[in-house]
C-alpha cells in the first residue's frame, strides 16, 4: 500500500482538491519495476528533484537517525570490550541484589527447563525453580553477572562471588 500526496497547481485545482480526497491509496501489491539503465553509481538523479508526472510518496523515517548511525564506528567488539572494568578495579558492592537473584534464579530454570545439565543432586524435584534455588545455594550456578555503570562501563561478577 502506498500513501500518494496530490498535488494541486492553480486556482482551478484548489476547488478539485475540496472535492476529492487529499490521500488516495493505491491497491497494488506488487512493487514497482524498476529499469536496469537507471541502476548507475549514485542513481544519476538529483534525489530533491520532483518529476511532475511521478507521483510524490512520502517516505517516514527518521534521516538524522540513520546518518548518525552510519558515522559511529565505535560500536564494535573491540570498543565493547575496552569498557570492561577489570576484576581488581570494580567499584560495586559484592552482594548480590533481590532483582539479580530473580533474574538469574529465573534464567537458570529456563536452562534447566530446556533439559540444560543439572549441576546438583536433584533428589526427585522436578521443579526448574527449585532446582536453580538449589544450585544457587550450593552456589553452583554458571551464570555471571553484568552490571551495567552509568559511564557506559560495565563489572562482571560471578554467582559465586556474590554469595559470600
Amino acid at each position: 500500500m502506498r500513501i500518494v500526496w496530490v498535488l494541486a497547481q492553480g486556482p482551478a485545482a484548489a476547488t478539485d482538491l475540496n472535492s476529492e480526497p487529499a490521500i488516495e491509496f493505491d491497491e497494488e501489491a506488487e512493487p514497482d519495476i524498476l529499469d536496469d539503465d537507471a541502476d548507475e553509481a549514485g542513481g544519476g538523479e538529483d534525489p530533491d528533484a520532483v518529476d511532475p508526472n511521478d507521483d510524490v510518496v512520502v517516505v517516514a523515517g527518521d534521516a538524522s537517525a540513520a546518518a548518525s548511525a552510519k558515522e559511529k564506528a565505535n560500536n564494535t567488539v573491540e570498543s565493547e570490550k575496552s569498557k570492561r572494568v577489570d576484576n581488581d578495579k570494580r567499584t560495586t558492592t559484592p552482594y548480590m541484589t533481590k532483582y539479580e537473584r530473580a533474574r538469574v534464579l529465573g534464567t537458570r530454570a529456563l536452562q534447566i527447563s530446556g533439559n540444560a545439565p543439572v549441576l546438583i543432586d536433584v533428589e526427585g524435584m522436578t521443579d526448574p525453580l527449585q532446582i536453580a534455588a538449589k544450585e544457587l545455594q550450593e552456589k553452583k550456578i554458571p551464570l555471571v553477572v553484568r552490571r551495567y555503570l552509568p559511564d557506559g562501563y560495565y563489572e562482571d561478577w560471578t554467582c559465586e562471588e556474590l554469595l559470600t
